[in-house]
């Protein structure tokens, strides 16, 4: 006899199309307006589409939108604690009208589903909400942990198939910690209850490490659990703020996923009381917990120190050791930036040849000339081009750092927020130091082997950098090296003891 716990409200709505529906809905879209969602908005789709977010048969019309903003409820009274809608640029959502139907796709331009278009109106600007009915033609595709990936109406197939009907849920979105642990085991005898742990993997993008290695720490940690009691999967959710929101809208996915307990961390019991009946499962708070802040978690791996023991398991470690290695084994980016005749390439080469000597890493040398010849043949000196010249070269060094080689790149790069974009793309996966070859102009034009300077004053060379197109003086590099004053050694070395310094050399 199945004595599972209903879904919330009653029935769980997938809304996935039957074989010949689909096949239909297909060939009506060739001739539709499509809409290309970004992460979060597919990851959001999918729970639609699955059933996880029941009773919602479609993205919130606007007086639903409204009401659930300003009371947590549905126009009909239930409780819905988050409003579930599509954004859609204006110039998309403009032209779409109430009975209009858009093809909605993943990234790729996979299509996932049909959406009839019941209302449209202003979010913000720039920014248009669109509600109305889903039909979906597919689940979000994800080639990771695919055995872990089970839709409610499964994951209720999996605890019938074990004879499960009370289940705890716990829903992280990070490492577990031994405090943690503790108290799940704790709560699940406490309340003679199985135990599903549910880490969220909504928008995460399939390259990020830290999300590899938290899935693969609960991976890890798991025999440490009940073995005949224990569940692991995946919760396909998205990010929708914290706070008692968030919490609800986890507890009710929770309830359609079959579970019957749930464990809420970040918010109290006095906050979760009301709800226990309306929702209809037990809110079981996490209180607050004598554990590393994630700023601290991530500083300790980054400067490879040991950690406190009562923190988590080793294994569950070693899994974000493996992620986030020591400086000393991490990619690092050396970013020469400066006016031409500055003297980037020379020291670039320098540096390049006195790394591979200390020996452990790889070495890209990124220098411009290089690049042009390479990479950017086809672009030429405008405004727009060297600043697409110098994206690419920071989009090179960043895949060069994220598997912990070192990118040594010695464009001009005149303008500062381009260098801040390449700082940040960088900055994910290792080290990133801004060197300011900052050599006066006067000297820079005496050296001028190439004769560009002098074409430049005479009007033959357009959009010169520091004679007829700005170069923007870094505010804050990591250094500054005038090579006027000093030579060619002096100035690898400051960059090899910074380096060392900072730790990316041992």
């Amino acid at each position: 006899m199945n004595k599972l716990i209903p879904p919330y409200t009653g029935k769980l709505t997938p809304l996935l199309a039957s074989a010949e529906r689909a096949a239909e809905l297909k060939q009506a879209a060739r001739d539709l307006v499509s809409l290309d969602l970004d992460h979060r908005q597919t990851a959001e789709l999918g729970m639609l589409i699955s059933g996880a977010y029941s009773p919602l048969t479609g993205y919130m019309l606007r007086a639903d939108y409204d009401s659930v903003a300003a009371t947590m409820r549905l126009r009909d009274g239930r409780l819905w604690p988050v409003p579930i809608t599509l954004e859609a640029p204006e110039k998309i959502g403009a032209a779409l009208a109430p009975g209009q139907r858009i093809a909605l796709r993943d990234p790729e331009g996979f299509m996932l589903a049909l959406l009839t278009v019941g209302e449209v109106w202003a979010a913000d600007i720039g920014r248009l909400c669109i509600g109305g009915a889903i039909e979906g033609l597919a689940l979000p595709q994800h080639h990771d942990f695919t055995a872990l990936r089970l839709s409610p109406e499964e994951m209720r197939g999996q605890f019938v198939r074990r004879g499960w009907h009370r289940v705890l849920a716990y829903q992280p979105e990070g490492a577990l910690f031994s405090a943690q642990y503790a108290f799940i085991v704790e709560t699940a005898l406490k309340h003679e209850v199985n135990i599903l742990l549910h880490p969220v993997a909504g928008e995460i993008p399939a390259d990020e490490a830290e999300y590899f290695a938290h899935i693969h720490g609960y991976q890890a940690v798991l025999p440490r659990f009940p073995a005949a009691s224990t569940l692991l999967a995946l919760l396909p959710l998205p990010p929708h703020g914290a706070g008692l929101r968030q919490a609800l809208l986890k507890a009710i996915v929770a309830r359609n996923y079959g579970c019957t307990h749930v464990i809420m961390e970040g918010v109290s019991e006095a906050a979760l009381q009301p709800y226990h009946e309306t929702v209809g499962v037990q809110l079981i708070s996490l209180e607050e917990q004598s554990r590393l802040t994630s700023q601290e978690l991530h500083r300790r791996l980054d400067l490879g120190l040991e950690m406190p023991g009562e923190v988590s398991f080793p294994e569950v470690i070693a899994a974000l050791r493996r992620a986030y290695p020591p400086r000393h084994a991490q990619g690092f980016c050396v970013f020469l930036t400066g006016l031409s005749g500055a003297g980037k390439s020379t020291i670039a080469k320098a540096l390049m040849a006195r790394l591979l000597e200390i020996g452990g890493r790889q070495v890209t040398l990124l220098d411009g000339d290089i690049v042009r010849k390479n990479l950017s043949s086809e672009l030429g000196f405008s405004h727009a081009h060297r600043d697409l010249n110098v994206r690419r070269i920071g989009y090179v060094a960043s895949e060069i750092v994220k598997h912990r080689g070192v990118a040594i790149c010695a464009p001009i790069a005149p303008y500062q927020a381009t260098r801040q974009d390449v700082r940040h793309i960088i900055e994910q996966y290792g080290g990133f130091f801004e060197v300011h070859v900052a050599t006066p102009i006067e000297v820079c034009e005496s050296r001028d082997r190439k004769g560009l300077y002098a074409k430049a004053r005479a009007g033959l060379v357009k959009e010169f950098t520091g004679v007829s197109d700005p170069y923007e003086v870094p505010p804050t590099p990591e250094l500054a090296i005038d090579t006027s004053d000093i030579g060619v050694d002096e100035a690898v070395q400051r960059i090899l003891l910074k380096l060392e310094r900072e730790g990316y050399l041992k």
